[in-house]
């Protein structure tokens, strides 16, 4: 399934099939994001899977918009966890990058943060291990023929 951007609205998460969207700007990027964020609910995990500048954090920043955060979403690299409060949700984005154990990942709070309710974003998910749930969703970013063109594949 395939769908041309930013006609977000064509954009219907399936939680049993794929979904494809190619973006080619920012603000296509946040369309397709805000269409996403639309279906969120507390204690949902989003695994983000991608390049480095394939457009995970451009793609979480929609998410933040679409949910009202009100400061800048920035990438978690250097600090593991960022929270992002809204009204909506707490939207928690997390690198796991350097961590190497699920256990390590349990350290940096995030039974915590599924006991309160908050959405996570989750960039390097595999490191979690078996603390991913089944019914998480998938993201995955991928770079299009064309040099601003990314591909966003939701599972």
């Amino acid at each position: 399934m395939q769908c041309a951007c930013p006609a977000a609205a064509d954009l219907i998460y399936l939680m049993d099939m794929e979904k494809e969207c190619r973006v080619r700007s920012v603000e296509e990027t946040w369309a397709a994001a805000a269409q996403f964020a639309s279906e969120l609910a507390p204690g949902d995990v989003v695994c983000l899977e991608g390049d480095l500048g394939a457009g995970k954090t451009t793609f979480t920043q929609g998410v933040g918009k679409a949910l009202g955060v009100k400061r800048a979403v920035t990438s978690p690299t250097f600090c593991l966890v960022v929270e992002h409060p809204s009204e909506r949700c707490l939207l928690v984005h997390m690198d796991l990058y350097r961590l190497r154990t699920p256990e390590d990942v349990l350290a940096i709070g995030w039974e915590d943060y599924l006991a309160r309710g908050a959405v996570l974003f989750v960039e390097w998910s595999d490191r979690a291990g078996d603390l991913i749930p089944p019914m998480a969703r998938h993201v995955k970013f991928a770079f299009g023929d064309a040099e601003d063109e990314r591909i966003l594949t939701f599972s």
